[in-house]
């Protein structure tokens, strides 16, 4: 029988309604965001298509429509950069910006949910990781594959999984920080990192505004406060219900620098470093269990971002990631204006990616 962890529905509830229009109409009313991106000639030439990009998405046909007509039933505006998306325009910025290859994912809101319920959003997730699977095979080089699980039900989750490494030889998979308000440490979803745990998995997640929490932003977008807090949440899920103690050959890598984390880090350890069952969910203690987490740099280049990160965590645990087409995919400058030395930088852009994912070197 299988296990429904749900009604089958995701967040996409009347509550969190407002939630999609928290990172497309944030950003389409930015002046930073324009995804054909111009490098000086010398930035072009230090660059020379090095950079590896772990956060990057993608967008299918189907996959596509069902989001723009979604957001046209909300009311909702689209955002410029993901109507324009074509395969061809994503190689024509990863080429302007030095981006040698690029890990396709669609962890964002809204998944593959769109209250289509487990069994059709599983064949929706089937269909995205195919239409990856084929930009990587027909692109040698330029792209690599997060793909997506549905995780509405178990056992079609399993099978998702099994033919997504088996099949489609996929990078790793691209998760949400929570699916219809769980977070990842719960325990419906252990049979699911068991698996990924024995396949020495890389797991990928990417934050979206919890159907909760839409209504705390005090006037501004939920994006802005909600979406780094729910990365946040989900890695103190993971570690308060000892999912970090327990899957120790997952490879977790979480966007945007670990959200609100390298700020929290310390108040964490003040309320959970003294606990007598410490050991039992955290073997390495609070701060040894985050610095063995990989963060990526999306949208976090800026210099007290970056510092409370490399505080929290060394270099090695630090990729290069741009949340293309949302923003720039050069965000490596920013990087490079922080007086960084050239090895870290090295590191960050390219060679962190390729430990977690050797077939890239």
């Amino acid at each position: 029988m299988s296990r429904s962890w749900n009604s089958g529905h995701g967040p996409a509830c009347g509550c969190c309604a407002s939630t999609r229009l928290s990172r497309r109409s944030f950003i389409a009313g930015t002046a930073a965001v324009g995804t054909t991106v111009v490098l000086s000639g010398t930035a072009a030439v230090a660059q020379s298509r090095s950079l590896i990009d772990t956060h990057h998405h993608f967008y299918p046909p189907r996959y596509q429509k069902l989001w723009l007509d979604w957001e046209d039933a909300h009311k909702l505006p689209h955002f410029p950069g993901q109507v324009a998306w074509t395969k061809q325009k994503a190689i024509e910025d990863m080429e302007a910006a030095g981006v040698r290859t690029a890990i396709l994912s669609m962890a964002s809101t809204p998944g593959v949910w769109f209250d289509l319920g487990a069994e059709k959003a599983s064949e929706l997730a089937r269909e995205c990781n195919d239409y990856a699977a084929e930009m990587v095979r027909d692109n040698p080089g330029r792209f690599g594959l997060f793909a997506t699980l549905s995780m509405l039900d178990a056992d079609r989750t399993q099978r998702e999984i099994e033919y997504a490494f088996d099949t489609l030889k996929a990078d790793g998979v691209g998760l949400q920080t929570n699916y219809g308000d769980s977070w990842l440490g719960d325990a419906r979803y252990r049979v699911v990192f068991d698996e990924l745990n024995r396949r020495k998995a890389v797991v990928y997640v990417h934050p979206l505004v919890a159907s909760c929490c839409a209504a705390l932003s005090v006037g501004t977008f939920p994006a802005v406060i909600e979406v780094p807090h729910d990365t946040t949440r989900t890695i103190l899920s993971l570690l308060l219900s000892g999912g970090l103690a327990r899957w120790r050959d997952i490879k977790w890598l979480f966007s945007h620098a670990g959200g609100t984390m390298p700020m929290m880090a310390g108040r964490i350890e003040s309320f959970y470093g003294t606990r007598p069952e410490l050991h039992q969910f955290a073997p390495d203690n609070i701060s040894g269990e985050l610095r063995r987490l990989y963060y990526d740099t999306a949208n976090a280049t800026s210099a007290p971002s970056m510092a409370a990160l490399l505080k929290l965590v060394p270099t090695s645990q630090v990729t290069y990631g741009s949340d293309y087409p949302y923003f720039r995919l050069d965000q490596m400058r920013d990087l490079e204006r922080l007086g960084l030395d050239a090895s870290d930088l090295r590191a960050i852009g390219s060679g962190n990616a390729t430990r977690l994912i050797p077939r890239l070197a």
